[in-house]
């Protein structure tokens, strides 16, 4: 078994592992090797595989081709020890809303049989780790959809896994809970490997030391955030905003500049070189009215549209 040989280097690994349903494929010959310590994630739009993935690395759902190792330890064959090991948030908060939150971590707690004690002492821990001491009376159900999450990783760090998995974390969050939550996940880097699931490009960008964008259940690109802009830095992009903008203008444009394409009240031309001063005359000898105009940097956007021919989607 020759991830075996990895394991000091790895915390995470898959090898050409697959997931099919019936006649539908999920996850197509997947291959990931996700380093110790390190924030990695899967990005990709809603469908992609991501949360299979997930389910079949936490021993929840069996590959029906290849396999995983978590730690050295083969999904398939040591199930028991992988799960000794790992903590999940799943996508679907499993809090009891019942309970309070203190409450909730005892329980699971009780689950991993300590004692009165370490129970005591872990909750405690936990609660404050994940900013929610002033929260640990508050009944589950009261609490809002920001600190319910936050609840959810708090109860997957309770046996102090090696490694965690995060799935889509901050889904249904809004933008103020949501930078919130990066923040506590941000503060675990470094102290557990974590694998975390989303479909916000912004998230993956400002969390994930390394990140796979995967689709229709392959992975299409891996790398830093930074080594995935560079895959289409050899191409310039422009903004344009403009009124009286007609689609005799942009089939126009489209001559110079065949990559252009419109966009809400406006038009975005993508080439290796662009030049302002022609686009802008152009554009005015057809009776547009430019009212601004923006040399964009490349995003992760970018390079999912570039990669996949479309946008990534709620």
């Amino acid at each position: 078994m020759g991830y075996i040989e990895d394991k000091n280097n790895f915390a995470i690994q898959t090898f050409n592992i697959t997931r099919k349903f019936g006649n539908l494929t999920a996850v197509d010959g997947v291959n990931l090797g996700v380093k110790k310590g390190e924030i990695f994630s899967l990005l990709g739009p809603n469908g992609a595989g991501k949360t299979t993935i997930i389910k079949m690395l936490c021993c929840l759902l069996r590959p029906t081709g290849g396999t995983g190792a978590i730690m050295g330890y083969d999904i398939q064959e040591e199930p028991l020890a992988v799960k000794s090991i790992i903590g999940i948030s799943p996508q679907e908060t499993a809090i009891s809303l019942h309970l309070n939150s203190l409450e909730n971590l005892e329980l699971i707690c009780g689950v991993y049989g300590m004692s009165k004690e370490e129970t005591k002492k872990r909750s405690e821990e936990i609660l404050e780790l994940m900013s929610l001491t002033k929260r640990a009376k508050d009944r589950a159900g009261k609490l809002s959809g920001g600190m319910q999450r936050r609840l959810s990783i708090a109860m997957a760090l309770v046996s102090d896994p090696l490694v965690l998995f995060l799935d889509e974390p901050t889904l249904g969050l809004d933008p103020q809970a949501r930078r919130s939550m990066w923040e506590q996940i941000a503060g675990l880097k470094g102290k557990k490997t974590i694998l975390l699931t989303t479909h916000y490009l912004e998230e993956a960008d400002a969390l994930a030391d390394r990140i796979a964008i995967i689709d229709e259940g392959k992975i299409i690109a891996l790398g830093t955030s930074g080594e995935l802009k560079n895959k289409i830095q050899d191409k310039q992009i422009m903004i344009v905003k403009a009124k009286n903008l007609t689609h005799e203008a942009i089939e126009g444009l489209r001559k110079i500049y065949p990559d252009a394409r419109e966009i809400e009240g406006g038009v975005e031309i993508r080439a290796k070189e662009i030049s302002f001063e022609r686009i802008v005359n152009y554009l005015h000898s057809e009776g547009t009215k430019i009212e601004s105009t923006l040399i964009k940097e490349p995003s992760l956007d970018d390079v999912f549209l570039q990669l996949t021919g479309k946008e990534i989607r709620e």
